[in-house]
């Protein structure tokens, strides 16, 4: 049996799961969630706690449970506490602001960057550099940060760009004559 799925998935209070065949939904106080199950995982609930045990005789089964249970796991956080994810813009005239489910961006470009936000992601920008994603998914929170984020990639020479919160660049000595 994987080492991750040996782990039990603690229930916080307020959260609900509803185990079927085909489907595993999550619901908690900052929304819902739902998964397709895997036929080659066996997901049960214990209490408040929920088990992951591979079925027996079916291959990749043993590295599939581990898998559903971090996936599942991740959903029970993101129900309860939720993700986010930070972004720092560095740069001179670099500049962000939330209006509603729109970030507008100024990356140095001709033209201004509007992103739109999918449904279940909130942006906030609480200084001009700094952008804050927040959701319940990880999954997505991730993606909207990366995409963001390929907007204007760090460069290696003065560091500029769209970075993640907790990135370090190691920058590069310019060419000597």
């Amino acid at each position: 049996m994987s080492r991750v799925a040996k782990n039990p998935i603690v229930l916080p209070q307020g959260v609900q799961v509803a185990l079927s065949a085909e489907a595993i939904a999550v619901k908690g106080p900052l929304g819902a969630l739902s998964f397709a199950a895997n036929p080659a995982v066996r997901v049960e609930q214990e209490g408040n706690e929920l088990r992951c045990r591979p079925v027996d005789g079916v291959a990749n089964a043993n590295a599939l449970s581990g898998t559903v249970r971090a996936i599942v796991a991740n959903m029970v956080h993101g129900v309860s506490k939720g993700f986010e994810r930070k972004l720092n813009l560095v740069g001179v005239g670099y500049r962000a602001q939330a209006q509603g489910d729109t970030l507008n961006l100024t990356l140095g470009f001709s033209h201004p960057v509007a992103h739109k936000m999918p449904a279940g992601i909130t942006v906030q920008t609480p200084t001009q550099t700094e952008i804050l994603i927040k959701g319940v998914d990880k999954q997505l929170v991730g993606q909207v940060a990366a995409e963001i984020r390929a907007y204007r990639k760090p460069e290696p020479y003065k560091g500029k760009g769209v970075r993640y919160s907790d990135e370090v660049i190691v920058l590069k000595e310019t060419k000597k004559k």
